[in-house]
Formats: structure tokens, sequence, C-alpha cells
């Protein structure tokens, strides 16, 4: 039997404007830097045990870490149902446009717009999939 692991806890994101991408992330989702890397990058609280890693593309290979990654990437934050209109509504405050908004067959809804290097950044209501 294999060892038992906790979940996701962080997931990256490489990004060329670090300080942009802070403060996307503040102030769309009200995420907090909770460990500062210098040039390369960041930790942002994303929930519950959840860290997002912002990491500045390329500046991990001066000190030869295999921190590093390049492309438009997919990421999911879970919200509640009842959040899917307010995310909606707050969305269109920001000027931030939403490419898809979608329902799945378990009843889910998913909201799909992109961070400002063009990750796709998904908020996902239960229902999505049968494990959430």
């Amino acid at each position: 039997m294999h060892p038992k692991t906790d979940g996701i806890l962080e997931t990256s994101l490489y990004v060329s404007d670090v300080p942009r991408s802070i403060r996307f992330y503040e102030q769309t989702f009200g995420f907090n830097v909770i460990s500062d890397f210098g040039e390369r990058g960041c930790a942002m609280r994303a929930g519950t045990r959840q860290v997002l890693l912002l990491f500045k593309k390329g500046a991990s290979r001066a000190i030869q870490s295999p921190h590093d990654g390049n492309g438009e990437l997919h990421v999911a934050f879970a919200i509640p149902s009842a959040e899917l209109a307010n995310w909606e509504s707050w969305l269109q405050t920001r000027g931030i446009a939403v490419e898809e908004k979608r329902t799945w067959e378990l009843g889910g809804w998913s909201l799909y717009f992109r961070d400002p290097d063009r990750h796709l950044v998904e908020l996902a209501t239960p229902g999505t999939w049968s494990a959430y």
C-alpha cells in the first residue's frame, strides 16, 4: 500500500513581473505574501494550508534551482456556490474579462479568466469534480 498524502500544499506560477503579479493576487483574491524570496519571487497564502508560489521566470537558474517554468499554466481556486455571482460582479468591477463560464455535469460551475501573465485562472464551485 502506498504512503498517504494530505493533498496539494503549494502550486507555482512563473511570472515576468513579480510585483505586478503580487498586486493582482492581493487585489483580486486578498492573498497575502507569507515569504519573500527577493527577486526570485514569493509565497502567498492562498487558503487554509495552501500556498501559491510566484517565481520570476528564469530567476532560479542563476542559483541552479529546479524552480523554473514557462508557458501559460492553469490554476483553479475553490469557491462556495453562493459566491459565484459575487465573483462575477467583482471581476467585472476590476475590469477582468471572464473568458468562459461553464456548468458541469455534476452541477458545478467554473469561471475562467487570465492573470497578467496569461495564466488561466479558474474559480470552481462544488460539483465540478466527483471529489469536489
